[in-house]
């Protein structure tokens, strides 16, 4: 709090002995972003640009749906969503879970699989690496099915974009945001939060939100397709007699 005040007041320092011309043209700019980072940096500007990501998500109507859909994020994140999916198993939401990610699916399934979920409910892929990978090859597995309706999991700050992109797949999205970790430090949870703002810009800018047709739902990007096959995506694998 001491380091906050003194860079203020420092701030203000510098505008008021700054000549005015100067001022609008070049400090302005590095002053707005010095109060961005310093609002990131503490834990009422993390929960701040968090509602910023979550405030236009829909409340979760607690209807039936066709899967829950979780997504991998890594070690860290990854037992908050375990605890969530066998939640919502109890309350009977689904009666089919699918894992998507290429380091958290596998170790997902397994978990599930031995700890009461059967097995014949579980599906998902390992192979993807970016949320709109997660997307590809989630639509590709599940819209043959005509699995359309899900319950979609993952990170309150990364929960936007991930509905966004699954929306464009194909999908009805029921938002089922988690918060991030208390236990992170601010620092850790400011860079995810600041990070998802940036993607969300870079998926706009690459059309990434843009709602594919049923032609193209029906046939998936030859790269994913290719994948699946090559890279043997597809889970609970085939049993190897």
């Amino acid at each position: 709090m001491e380091e906050t005040l003194i860079i203020l007041v420092s701030l203000v320092i510098v505008w008021i002995v700054t000549p005015k011309r100067w001022r609008w043209k070049f400090l302005l700019p590095l002053t707005l972003m010095l109060l961005i980072c310093l609002a990131l940096a503490s834990s009422w500007g993390v929960a701040l640009a968090t509602y910023g990501l979550t405030a236009t998500l829909p409340p979760d109507s607690g209807e039936p749906v066709q899967a829950i859909v979780v997504l991998g994020r890594g070690d860290d994140l990854r037992q908050r969503r375990i605890e969530m999916v066998e939640k919502l198993w109890q309350q009977q939401r689904s009666s089919r879970v699918f894992a998507s990610g290429m380091l958290d699916a596998e170790f997902m399934l397994e978990y599930f699989q031995t700890h009461g979920i059967p097995q014949a409910a579980l599906s998902g892929e390992r192979c993807s690496q970016s949320t709109e990978e997660n997307a590809l090859f989630t639509s590709a597995l599940l819209y043959p099915q005509q699995v359309q309706k899900i319950i979609l999991l993952t990170d309150a700050p990364h929960m936007l974009r991930s509905q966004l992109v699954f929306q464009a797949a194909g999908f009805t999205v029921i938002p089922h945001p988690i918060p991030l970790p208390q236990w992170w430090p601010v620092t850790r949870q400011s860079q995810q939060v600041l990070r998802e703002y940036l993607a969300l810009v870079q998926y706009y800018l690459n059309d990434r939100f843009r709602q594919r047709s049923v032609a193209e739902l029906q046939n998936p990007p030859a790269e994913v397709s290719r994948k699946l096959v090559e890279w043997n995506c597809k889970l609970p694998q085939p049993s190897r007699s």
